[in-house]
């Protein structure tokens, strides 16, 4: 079985786009989004942020060090203790945008209760506190098609070990 390429690290431009320019710019690119992820670039932390690179990585639930599955709050956390930073919520729409090179999920199942086989999720602060608000986005490509998805879920939810989360990578010092 090929090993999945993944993002060891990668510099995105994040932002500098009205709401009405990302989602036009998703569209031309031919990617799709779904109803939680249009509410969630709805949202005001979409509104009137300038441009600024962003450097993000790739870590699996297990690689991090929680090999039987954690929620999102220890997920983040241990995180944060290894030098990670959660990403500025409106990095996932621009990710999708840079990232060409995705490998499509092995199933077509949109929504199953966890997190998709091949999703990428992008780690950030929920923007709502309320269980049925979306909590952020995650990358999919199924059946060659990119997707930028929205999801919920609530605090008790456990993430597989083998769950991918993309983090941002804090600047190199001067």
């Amino acid at each position: 079985m090929p090993k999945r390429p993944r993002v060891e690290r990668l510099e995105v431009s994040v932002g500098g786009l009205s709401r009405r320019q990302l989602i036009d710019s998703l569209s031309s690119r031919g990617i799709l989004v779904n109803a939680n992820a249009e509410t969630l670039i709805e949202d005001v932390i979409f509104d009137d942020q300038a441009s600024r690179p962003v450097v993000v990585t790739e870590r699996t639930v297990a690689e991090l060090g929680l090999p039987s599955g954690a929620t999102l709050t220890q997920i983040f956390d241990v995180a944060q203790q290894q030098g990670l930073s959660l990403c500025p919520v409106d990095t996932a729409p621009y990710l999708r945008m840079a990232l060409n090179e995705q490998v499509g999920s092995r199933d077509s199942v949109m929504s199953s209760g966890s997190a998709p086989n091949g999703g990428l999720t992008v780690a950030a602060e929920a923007p709502g506190k309320d269980d049925e608000y979306p909590k952020g986005f995650y990358l999919r490509v199924v059946d060659g098609q990119a997707w930028l998805r929205g999801y919920r879920c609530d605090d008790e939810h456990t993430w597989s070990p083998d769950d991918r989360f993309i983090f941002q990578v804090p600047p190199a010092p001067a």
